[in-house]
C-alpha cells in the first residue's frame, strides 16, 4: 500500500483521513475474503458491507459500485509483491511460508481467489488475465534459464495446490503441522521448478 502524501512529508494524517483509509482497507479485505470463497455473481454489496462492519451506502461512497470495487479487488499486484518478496534462491521456501502463514493468520490467501474465477464472463476473464500478468508472468521474468514461463506456472500451481489443501480441503495433518516443517518439506519441491537446472 502506498504511503499517503502527507505521511511521506512527515506530517501525521488527520483522524478523518486515517478513518477513511481504514474503512477502504476493511472494505477491500471483506471483498477479497468473499471473492476467495464465492463466485463474483453471488457476492452482494450488502454482504461486503456486513463483512467489513460498515453500511452498504459507505461501500458505494468509497468505490462507486460493485464493478468498480471488484475491479480493484481483482488486481493481484499487492499479493504478488508479498508472494515474490525473496531472492531467487530462497523463493520456493518463501512462497510456501507465505501461503501457509496467510492461511493461518488471515483465514485465506488472497491468491486463492483465482480458484473461484467464473469460467465464463468478463469478470472471470479479467481475474485470469490479471493473475497471469501480475503473478505468473512477473515470476517468469525473474527466472533465468530455459522455459521460465512453464517453470513459473508449475511453481505457482504447487503453492496454489498447497493453499487449496490447507484452506479449502482443510487438510487436518497440514493444519496441525508447524509452519517451518511444511516449509522444509514443500519448499524444495517449489524451488525445483524455479531453479534452471
Amino acid at each position: 500500500m502506498s504511503t499517503p502524501p502527507d505521511s511521506a512529508a512527515g506530517v501525521t494524517p488527520s483522524p478523518a483521513r486515517r478513518d477513511a483509509e481504514a474503512t477502504r482497507a476493511a472494505i477491500l479485505r471483506a471483498a477479497r475474503y468473499l471473492l476467495a470463497r464465492h463466485a463474483h455473481a453471488d457476492i452482494t454489496l450488502k454482504a461486503v458491507a456486513e463483512r467489513a462492519g460498515v453500511s452498504a451506502p459507505l461501500v458505494l461512497k468509497y468505490f462507486g459500485n460493485k464493478d468498480a470495487l471488484f475491479a480493484r479487488v481483482m488486481s493481484f499486484e499487492e499479493d504478488a509483491d508479498a508472494l515474490l518478496d525473496a531472492p531467487p534462491e530462497e523463493l520456493g521456501r518463501h512462497m510456501v511460508r507465505h501461503v501457509v502463514v496467510s492461511q493461518r493468520e488471515r483465514g485465506a490467501d488472497p491468491l486463492l481467489r483465482i480458484a473461484f474465477a467464473p469460467l465464463h464472463g468478463d469478470h472471470g476473464d479479467i481475474l485470469r488475465a490479471n493473475f497471469r500478468t501480475q503473478v505468473t508472468a512477473r515470476l517468469a521474468a525473474r527466472l533465468t534459464g530455459p522455459d521460465p514461463g512453464l517453470r513459473a506456472e508449475l511453481a505457482v500451481a504447487a503453492v496454489l495446490g498447497l493453499g487449496v489443501m490447507y484452506g479449502i480441503a482443510r487438510g487436518s495433518e497440514l493444519r496441525e503441522t508447524p509452519v517451518e516443517h511444511i516449509v522444509d518439506r514443500y519448499g524444495p519441491a517449489v524451488q525445483a521448478h524455479l531453479d534452471s537446472a
